[in-house]
């Protein structure tokens, strides 16, 4: 079987794609919760890494949960429901933690479907764009079952509450001009284009200091669930720490010479 998770870096921009075509990239197979998790603590120990991108192989983003072993014994749903409880802990919610603990950005490149956690997955990224192709569905509803990775937490603060309960309550398929419409993707390309448009939202984030660049996303996902005065707090730590850095005074040079900055991490 081929390595779920396929991982490419050049020039500060690491690409992860989800390496299970033939079975629409699902990512409930312990497998591949545990290649997710282990490129993530890859780019996250790699300072060399400046931003991510993240998409899926053929013609699917992700089909979320692996439905054939969905219902096979040993799989996430056990006889024994605290078993199952257990299973959901300590396999695809670890995907969430991670991704709120990492402080490289990620881009979700969507090009094609994600449904149930594949479009759970996609709310964990830190920007979407879509292939024209692409469609979103918060479907656990139609299964019978609820977002079990997360997804009542995600999927609200990206969209707003209102819209992330007629997703949840309906499960029904929203296409990417409405995903456009609500929010939930930034920008629809051509699906032949969307890698070039991905790694060009990722070169404009990579060219900035990389420090704050990863001070910048923590904050902004503290500020998300912060009242005022904590995030104040925070943002006044990290700005003592970004303006000890090197980069800030190469910045500051640059701008006042009327030249290009390099920034080298420092």
């Amino acid at each position: 079987m081929s390595e779920p998770v396929l991982f490419e870096q050049s020039e500060g921009i690491a690409l992860i794609t989800l390496n299970r075509p033939e079975t629409r990239n699902p990512i409930s197979d312990p497998d591949m919760i545990e290649a997710i998790l282990a490129v993530l603590a890859r780019i996250e120990a790699d300072l060399t890494v400046r931003v991510a991108i993240l998409t899926g192989a053929g013609s699917a983003f992700s089909s979320g949960g692996n439905l054939k072993k969905m219902g096979e014994q040993g799989g996430v749903n056990d006889p024994l429901p605290a078993q199952t409880r257990r299973n959901y802990k300590h396999g695809i919610q670890r995907l969430p933690l991670a991704f709120a603990a990492l402080d490289v950005p990620v881009i979700a490149a969507v090009n094609g479907p994600a449904i149930g956690a594949g479009c759970d997955l996609a709310c964990m990224c830190d920007l979407r764009i879509a292939g024209q192709s692409a469609r979103f569905a918060e479907s656990f509803v139609k299964l019978g079952i609820v977002p079990g990775d997360g997804g009542a937490w995600l999927l609200p603060r990206v969209v707003g509450f209102a819209k992330a309960s007629e997703m949840a309550l309906t499960g029904d398929a929203i296409d990417a001009a409405e995903a456009l419409a609500c929010g939930l993707v930034s920008k629809i390309v051509p699906d032949a284009e969307l890698l070039d448009h991905a790694r060009v939202l990722a070169q404009r984030i990579a060219c900035n200091p990389p420090h704050a660049v990863r001070m910048t996303k923590r904050l902004l996902q503290k500020a998300r669930d912060s009242n005022l005065e904590t995030v104040l707090d925070l943002s006044a730590t990290m700005q003592a720490l970004a303006h000890a850095t090197a980069d800030h005074k190469e910045a500051i040079a640059a701008m006042l010479g009327k030249r290009a900055p390099t920034f080298v991490g420092q």
